[in-house]
């Protein structure tokens, strides 16, 4: 006998079901769809029993696709870094009708300052250098119509400051002040830059890279948060602790 499950089967064997959803890259949107569909796997990866999907904003139709492709009401966890004007307002408005229950954005989970310690933790040893000695150096988005991302990005920031004793962390923004190019003047070599952000978009590749170029900055410059490789485990966790409280509500 077959121990191959048919379609109807598997169907059944789904017992939740979630869609990671990214703003993406409006001028050019499907990289970062692929790169989104890519991150959903492998947090599949880790929910061997859920159905796992990902659109981003800026690809017409990705949402509606995921949302057709999902039964029940599935977890949205937004891949942003903020709990701002995308989230709070733009994702709901896409979403409609739709039943659907919107979790907290990646950069403001409470346990990701000790994610990001430890990847920090790893970058200064392969590096040899001690975090009492080193700058940590952040690259956050900012907003000129909304404190959100300055909040998150602070709360985050002193979270982190407490969890790891560096010589200084400076923060820095691409959209106000202070502005991250004049924050990373005279940044010594023995920094590590931390770009606050959920993926590598034109900020990070462009606003940020250039930015560090124009300071002649000597330091190592690190990825994106939201594409650290524990980054899809984490997801999953927080995904898992969702529908425990879903159940237990």
């Amino acid at each position: 006998m077959s121990s191959t499950r048919s379609p109807s089967r598997r169907a059944q064997a789904i017992k939740r079901s979630a869609i990671i959803v990214s703003h993406g890259q409006p001028s050019d949107p499907l990289p970062a769809e692929a790169d989104l569909k890519a991150l959903s796997a492998k947090v599949a990866g880790h929910l061997p029993d859920w159905l796992v999907t990902s659109a981003t904003l800026a690809n017409p139709g990705a949402l509606d696709a995921a949302l057709a492709a999902t039964d029940g009401t599935p977890l949205i966890y937004p891949l942003f870094m903020t709990d701002g004007w995308f989230v709070r307002s733009a994702l709901p408005k896409r979403l409609g009708d739709a039943p659907a229950h919107i979790l907290p954005p990646l950069g403001v989970e409470p346990d990701l300052p000790d994610l990001v310690a430890t990847h920090l933790c790893d970058a200064l040893a392969g590096r040899e250098w001690a975090p009492q000695a080193t700058t940590l150096l952040v690259a956050s988005h900012g907003s000129g119509r909304s404190p959100k991302s300055k909040q998150a990005t602070e709360a985050f920031v002193a979270k982190l400051g407490a969890a790891m004793r560096f010589a200084g962390i400076r923060t820095g923004y691409v959209e106000e002040a202070p502005f991250f190019g004049d924050v990373a003047m005279g940044c010594r070599g023995q920094t590590l830059c931390l770009p606050f952000f959920a993926a590598y978009g034109g900020h990070v590749k462009d606003d940020i890279t250039d930015a560090l170029s124009v300071a002649d900055f000597k330091g190592a410059l690190l990825d994106p948060i939201g594409t650290f490789q524990t980054i899809p485990a984490f997801v999953a966790k927080s995904l898992r602790k969702a529908a425990r409280s879903q159940v237990t509500a």
